[in-house]
């Protein structure tokens, strides 16, 4: 049974490892401490990272972008395209105990064409935190 898990049915700690790993050496390109957290296909926190000067404030944002992206499967950034005003989603952000994020960092992992698990990076611009969670997940990847 081991055997079978692990040939890429699942995100297991070294996989979050590697995927910290990589977002970690994106975040100090770029000179920003981030909060970096990575969920299973639970949705259950694996491993989270805080980057020394790091904000306090960004823990549970990043592990809770981690979490949305894995519990609906989409990028945080594109979840919020969709619960804007107007938008069919609106309002989605209060669901789930307010755990849902609705701005950019939160990006499903997928292997094999499945989604495994999730990274949620914050403590930067939405920009920042998107382009360092890309990195982590195609530190998997690699």
């Amino acid at each position: 049974m081991r055997q079978l898990l692990n040939k890429g049915n699942i995100l297991n700690l070294a996989d979050a490892r590697q995927v910290i790993a990589a977002a970690e050496k994106r975040a100090e390109q770029i000179g920003q401490p981030m909060n970096i957290a990575v969920v299973d296909a639970g949705g259950n926190l694996v491993t989270h990272v805080r980057m020394d000067n790091a904000w306090l404030g960004s823990v549970d944002i990043a592990i809770n972008k981690a979490f949305t992206a894995r519990a609906f499967d989409i990028q945080t950034k594109d979840l919020g395209d969709n619960a804007q005003p107007q938008e069919q989603f609106f309002g989605i952000h209060a669901s789930n105990q307010g755990r849902i994020i609705i701005f950019a960092g939160g990006i499903p992992v997928r292997r094999a064409g499945r989604i495994v698990g999730a990274i949620g990076v914050s403590g930067g611009s939405g920009d920042q935190d998107q382009h360092v969670a890309e990195a982590g997940v195609s530190g998997l990847e690699g």
